[in-house]
């Protein structure tokens, strides 16, 4: 299993979100996991099942969230911004249960592979 230390650094403030300035992993194997995107009606829906596939894809290689050493989340709209943050409040305690939240980067861009599309989510963890 790997050891993966995930921490914040003072220097650099504290975070504005759920997240964590560092992730420190010592491991075997790493584990790369595509955008994920997920249809629904709603910006909640599609992060549900954005969340829910990115489980499926640690779960196929033997992990779990504690695996995860970073995120990078790609959002089309930036009113979108204060939803994502809401979403991960609640779910990421749940997800997370150590309060200590994997590295995020968040980028917003033109659109997705499909204008349906509000939010992808690329994964790396720590085998």
């Amino acid at each position: 299993m790997a050891e993966v230390r995930i921490y914040n650094v003072d220097a650099l403030g504290k975070p504005l979100g759920q997240y964590s300035h560092v992730a420190r992993a010592k491991s075997a194997e790493q584990l790369y996991i595509a955008g994920m995107l997920a249809a629904g009606e709603s910006f909640d829906a599609q992060c549900s099942g954005v969340f829910a596939q990115i489980e499926k894809a640690l779960q196929s290689a033997g992990a779990g969230w504690a695996n995860v050493v970073q995120f990078t989340t790609y959002l089309v709209h930036s009113q979108d911004i204060p939803k994502f943050m809401q979403w991960r409040q609640r779910e990421f305690p749940r997800m997370f249960p150590g309060g200590q939240y994997p590295p995020n980067t968040l980028l917003v861009i033109d659109r997705l592979v499909h204008e349906q599309y509000l939010i992808e989510v690329q994964t790396v963890a720590a085998l």
